[in-house]
């Protein structure tokens, strides 16, 4: 019996999109922090910005967390619950979830591979540079 084979991120994709992300904030004239995690939410590269916020760090951990979690973009999580109290009032207290832009879930083929979190612009900006990490993977 064979195991199926697993892709994984490398330090050099992670690195590319790392990059990547920065340089689109820097066109977008924003600070910020970019998070990338594995298929199993551990940290796998991270960065903030010279001048950006403290806060934004977590938050951009977070968003890498939840869309390696659920395979989902983050913004893509208050649509799906708004109109389910249940969800819309028990989902959003789980620790590290975060329900608004700027994660992206990383995949290769149909192979959920990590997250990328980006946070310290607006929802917009967050997810335009976590959108520009993700291109590394189409070059």
């Amino acid at each position: 019996m064979s195991l199926p084979k697993k892709s994984t991120l490398t330090q050099e994709i992670v690195l590319r999109m790392l990059n990547q992300a920065l340089q689109k904030a820097e066109d977008l004239r924003i600070k910020i922090s970019i998070a990338i995690v594995d298929d199993g939410g551990n940290l796998m590269g991270f960065i903030r910005m010279n001048g950006a916020k403290v806060i934004p760090s977590n938050i951009a951990q977070n968003k890498a967390y939840t869309a390696a979690g659920f395979g989902l973009p983050t913004g893509d999580w208050y649509e799906r619950i708004k109109d389910k109290p249940s969800l819309l009032h028990g989902i959003v207290h789980t620790e590290k979830m975060t329900i608004f832009s700027g994660g992206q879930p990383i995949y290769d083929g149909v192979d959920l591979i990590g997250g990328i979190g980006v946070s310290g612009g607006s929802e917009e900006q967050d997810n335009a540079c976590a959108l520009a990490g993700l291109s590394v993977l189409n070059k």
